[in-house]
């Protein structure tokens, strides 16, 4: 098991740790519902600094970028990232990403933890370009500050305007006395703020500033299980529960994401399937009993046969009912249609809703 850098930091604040994709982490602190709260109303930080950081660099570092991602990075300037995904040949998804563009041929890929040696396989397995990659992982650090009261809590700690950030947009700047840091706007949660990444051996000051900056505005630390579900809340996928390497990012709702204005991985295949339309989607649901609804729960139709999986649900905090994400035919995917979840033995009602559930 893997240490972030700051363990020590997260034990002394009574962090519960958990083996979570090969690294000991913070899964919660003073429990879920405060801390999902306190995101939604004001400002927790999170410790995600066992996510995966590659850089591309180079002429050929665009190509290999397009060749491997299903979104059109070609679109990137200098100081805006994008949400993407690296499609497999059979069909599936290797995984879903950020691309930053930091400067002119160099770009930073940050992917997911559990993927990280998988990703840099498969990206390398690709590179007859011969772009220069670089994996480094192990010597950064990131910690997401989010919250409605993120930016006025942490502007004292940087020059930059934090608030002239827009989403999906960054900056290379000072931040709590370190030079040079990444101030990212790409949120997982839906309630505003930032990320910050900057070296291991950075971390521990960079913590503690935003600690005492925070103070007054009531930030607290934040664990993963609140991270899982504000990120459910905003109908967001998380790897190896709504996509995997066996889902299409058309049954998973990222056609978005997947432009055909170039070609990359499986491209071809994904452009028929398309046109042909997809068997299955992944939607969101709202119980209609009080009941919640677990990754691997069966969906089921009125005569309880099975027609689907649940991927991810929860008791949302925020709406104070079960919701979840699963795959379901293509006929029952429209927001109002009636499905069951089989919760132990009994086929609950759902009805399907647009995501996001919280608005």
């Amino acid at each position: 098991m893997k240490q972030i850098q700051l363990h020590t930091t997260h034990e002394a604040l009574g962090a519960k740790m958990v083996p979570f994709a090969g690294f000991q982490m913070p899964v919660q602190y003073e429990g879920v519902t405060i801390e999902h709260e306190t995101v939604r109303k004001a400002v927790g930080v999170f410790d995600v600094s066992h996510m995966g950081e590659f850089l591309v660099s180079g002429p050929n570092a665009l190509d290999l970028i397009q060749k491997i991602s299903s979104n059109d990075a070609s679109k990137l300037t200098i100081g805006k990232a994008q949400y993407s995904c690296m499609p497999n040949d059979k069909g599936g998804i290797v995984d879903d990403l950020l691309i930053y563009k930091i400067k002119e041929e160099q770009y930073l890929l940050v992917v997911n933890a559990s993927n990280i040696e998988k990703d840099w396989n498969w990206i390398a397995s690709h590179n007859t370009m011969e772009a220069e990659m670089k994996n480094i992982s192990d010597n950064y650090s990131l910690l997401a500050i989010q919250g409605p009261k993120a930016v006025e809590a942490m502007q004292s700690l940087t020059s930059v305007d934090l608030s002239a950030i827009k989403y999906y947009n960054f900056e290379v700047a000072d931040f709590a006395g370190i030079e040079h840091v990444i101030i990212s706007a790409t949120g997982y949660t839906g309630s505003g703020g930032f990320e910050i990444y900057c070296k291991n051996t950075e971390v521990e000051q960079v913590w503690s500033k935003v600690m005492e900056a925070g103070a007054d505005f009531g930030i607290k630390p934040i664990g993963l299980a609140a991270r899982d579900t504000l990120r459910l809340e905003m109908g967001f996928c998380l790897y190896g529960n709504d996509i995997n390497d066996e889902t299409s990012p058309l049954e998973a709702g990222l056609g978005w994401i997947t432009k055909f204005t170039k070609d990359f991985v499986n491209s071809d295949a994904l452009k028929t399937q398309k046109e042909e339309g997809v068997t299955r989607k992944l939607v969101g649901f709202e119980m209609n009993e009080r009941a919640i609804p677990r990754h691997y729960y069966d969906i089921v139709d009125a005569e309880g046969n099975k027609i689907g999986i649940v991927t991810s649900g929860t008791m949302s905090p925020s709406l104070g009912k079960g919701i979840g994400l699963g795959y379901v035919p293509t006929e029952l995917s429209k927001p109002g249609s009636e499905i069951c979840i089989q919760v132990r033995k009994k086929a609950v009602p759902a009805t399907v809703v647009k995501l996001p559930f919280y608005k």
